[in-house]
């Protein structure tokens, strides 16, 4: 079964029970959420009667919980010395708040060196994740490192340095990986031999820990290594291309989750592109319908 939905909003007065209607609304069966702005660390705080009628939303719309995602903040960086102790502790607190409500995963950016050094960059994220995790002995959530672009310094660009930092982590089975089919494009994966990336992928981490798939297509050449997410089929990407990694049977019940941009910065695209998704047909008139339609 197909198990695909998109980013949503988590706000403060409907919380997961927001999250949980917007996604109906899309007709999807599973979803994404920052449990605050991705900027700061401003949180509110979790209410378990809401927590309690968002589930029974979901169960009654056949979305499975297991397969829910919430994304941490873009602040945590890992590898920023300066700034250590405060990713660090903020990450644990994001991971207390998955918990609270149940979440499984929890996608983390790696983190960028800002010029200590891959090595060195690198060697920070292990020694952070290990700290967090360490110190989380009831944690229920697994930490999926995301494959990024390579914009500016940033790490995890290459399925090496993934592998490396997962060989160096103390407990393994609380972590994993989020694809995200933009930043392969740009990072230099060339996706039309997707199987070629997954074989390989498979001999140095394990298909096994591929936990999401952000689902985007891109502005960019592939190696451009700039991180601008096009809707799908608009990109250099591709739908045929898209369509093939989403249905890629290796993949089939790892959760699908489009982050691609709202229309005229206005209108979310992500009913339209999740139909488009199940029918496996590029609609040719994507962004006037939706701006019809809306």
């Amino acid at each position: 079964m197909l198990i695909i939905g998109s980013h949503v909003g988590f706000n403060k007065k409907e919380q997961l029970l927001g999250c949980v209607k917007e996604s109906i609304k899309y007709k999807a069966n599973t979803f994404m959420f920052y449990t605050g702005a991705p900027q700061n660390t401003k949180r509110t705080q979790i209410d378990k009667n809401i927590t309690i009628e968002a589930l029974k939303l979901m169960k009654e719309n056949n979305i499975n919980y297991s397969n829910v995602v919430v994304h941490a903040p873009y602040i945590i960086n890992l590898c920023n010395e300066n700034n250590f102790s405060f990713s660090t502790n903020f990450l644990m607190e994001e991971l207390e708040r998955c918990n609270n409500l149940g979440i499984k995963k929890l996608v983390l950016h790696p983190g960028s060196h800002i010029g200590l050094g891959v090595e060195k960059g690198l060697n920070n994220i292990i020694k952070g994740l290990n700290q967090v995790l360490d110190n989380t002995p009831n944690n229920n959530t697994t930490i999926l490192l995301e494959t990024m672009s390579g914009k500016g310094t940033e790490l995890g660009t290459n399925t090496e340095q993934l592998k490396y930092i997962i060989d160096n982590i103390h407990d393994r089975k609380h972590i994993g990986i989020c694809l995200d089919t933009c930043h392969l494009n740009d990072a230099g994966y060339d996706l039309n031999n997707f199987n070629s990336y997954l074989e390989e992928f498979d001999k140095l981490i394990g298909i096994d820990k591929i936990g999401c798939v952000h689902i985007n297509d891109s502005k960019n050449s592939i190696n451009a290594h700039k991180d601008r997410h096009a809707n799908i089929g608009l990109g250099t990407i591709g739908f045929d291309t898209l369509i093939k990694i989403i249905y890629n049977k290796n993949l089939e019940e790892v959760p699908k989750i489009l982050e691609t941009p709202y229309i005229d910065k206005i209108y979310p695209p992500y009913k339209y592109e999740i139909n488009m998704i199940r029918e496996k047909t590029f609609n040719n008139n994507l962004i006037n319908d939706i701006k019809l339609k809306n």
